[in-house]
């Protein structure tokens, strides 16, 4: 019954980012869709994730859902004719790489920036998500913590999470150095191209509260604004803007640079004023850093960072590995062990009711100390008497071999007549 995880994929190392995006769920979306499996197909331990990188859903279920997933999945998003869809999709039907899946998820093996941190935050709403909607059974609790706690090895045993592997988020750290001794410092993000826009949507989840964006086209910049929380500032008073930053990032995409050193040295710079350039070709002319005051940062010194930074997690890509296998054995150790703690219940119980009975028979001609020292003397005994079995069902849980000694068990105490009896 315990070997049936399954997982349905939708992730970008199959689905360009149009495909994510028109499949992809917010919270309200995701918590919906739960109510909705848990609805129309047969499972358990229902789990949903999905972020800017990927749309899954895993699931414990004797059946394959998997068609019916990606369907409820087209109805939940509008979609007409899903099934068009269906080669982005990684379906993941053995137990065993329905696990390991997800470990790879949670740990950021499988993230687009190796080690990314959010998606472990991501995959604990999740589970919380699961956890509010009852959508989660014993299984996927341990499996969950299991993960949460291989996480922390991971980062404590590893330097697998260090440094901003991604150029944006190196970007954010960089912004994070630079005004380390500034109050509040008011950062200007003007250009939004593809990283630039990343940086925002950093931004939004770092401690800055004084950003503004601006862009030649407002609606594009208004857009992102709402999304992330953040104040636009009309192109035309870029300048005055400028004057007030202490950080600029530009992201803006032309093939001479936009901020000129006669440009800025209009501004009157009278302390240090800090130029972020990501673009490529340049924004920000080299020649901006004569101007006393003004530094300039370009994309090199920025990439150079994020991949010193993503060599390290590769590096430690073998012991990430190795703290995965560890703790799925020790997973699997348990997993087989629920499997036989129905029968252990079982002869629990046989052993209680033959007690239970025996007692019943004596009772009467004890006294009140007498009885309660029999109650505790044949406790004690059953406890003795059940050790044993209880440590061999383990073992042979451990050496794959508890369906035989199941068996006999069953057929020794006649067990199943007794469950009966004791349910009938």
């Amino acid at each position: 019954m315990l070997h049936n995880f399954r997982a349905v994929s939708l992730s970008h190392k199959k689905a360009p980012l149009d495909i994510r995006e028109l499949i992809a769920l917010d919270e309200g979306s995701c918590r919906q869709f739960l109510q909705t499996l848990k609805n129309f197909i047969q499972a358990t331990d229902i789990l949903v994730l999905s972020t800017c990188n990927r749309t899954e859903v895993y699931y414990t279920s004797d059946a394959d859902y998997s068609h019916e997933i990606v369907k409820l999945l087209g109805i939940s998003k509008g979609i007409q004719n899903i099934s068009q869809y269906l080669d982005y999709f990684t379906i993941v039907n053995e137990h065993k790489d329905a696990v390991q899946h997800l470990f790879n998820v949670a740990m950021g093996l499988d993230a687009q920036v190796v080690g990314d941190m959010q998606i472990s935050n991501q995959v604990k709403q999740a589970y919380q998500w699961s956890v509010d909607n009852e959508a989660a059974g014993p299984f996927l609790h341990r499996l969950l913590h299991t993960i949460f706690f291989t996480n922390k090895r991971v980062v404590q045993e590893t330097s697998f999470r260090d440094g901003a592997a991604s150029t944006s988020y190196a970007a954010l750290e960089l912004v994070e150095s630079l005004t380390a001794d500034i109050a509040n410092p008011k950062i200007l993000v003007v250009g939004l191209g593809e990283i630039g826009a990343d940086v925002c949507r950093h931004l939004q989840d770092s401690d800055f509260t004084n950003v503004k964006i601006s862009n030649r086209t407002q609606a594009k910049a208004q857009i992102l604004a709402d999304e992330c929380g953040l104040q636009v500032l009309p192109f035309e008073d870029l300048v005055e803007g400028m004057k007030e930053a202490d950080v600029i990032i530009s992201s803006i995409a032309r093939d001479e640079p936009f901020f000129t050193k006669e440009m800025v040295s209009r501004l009157n710079v009278l302390s240090y004023k800090f130029f972020i350039d990501l673009s490529v070709p340049r924004s920000v002319e080299p020649e901006v850093e004569q101007i006393p005051g003004v530094l300039v940062y370009n994309i090199d010194t920025i990439q150079s960072k994020a991949s010193e930074a993503l060599q390290r997690r590769l590096d430690a890509v073998p012991h990430v590995k190795q703290i995965i296998s560890e703790s799925i054995a020790g997973f699997e150790d348990w997993s087989k062990e629920m499997n036989v703690s129905p029968t252990i219940q079982k002869l629990k119980n046989a052993l209680e009711s033959i007690r239970q009975e025996e007692m019943a028979r004596y009772m009467k001609k004890l006294s009140a100390e007498e009885a309660k020292h029999m109650d505790e003397i044949t406790k004690s005994m059953m406890q003795k008497i059940i050790k044993l079995p209880v440590l061999q069902l383990k073992a042979a849980c451990k050496r794959g071999e508890a369906e035989t000694l199941i068996d006999v068990l069953t057929d020794l105490f006649d067990l199943e007549k007794q469950h009966a009896e004791n349910h009938g």
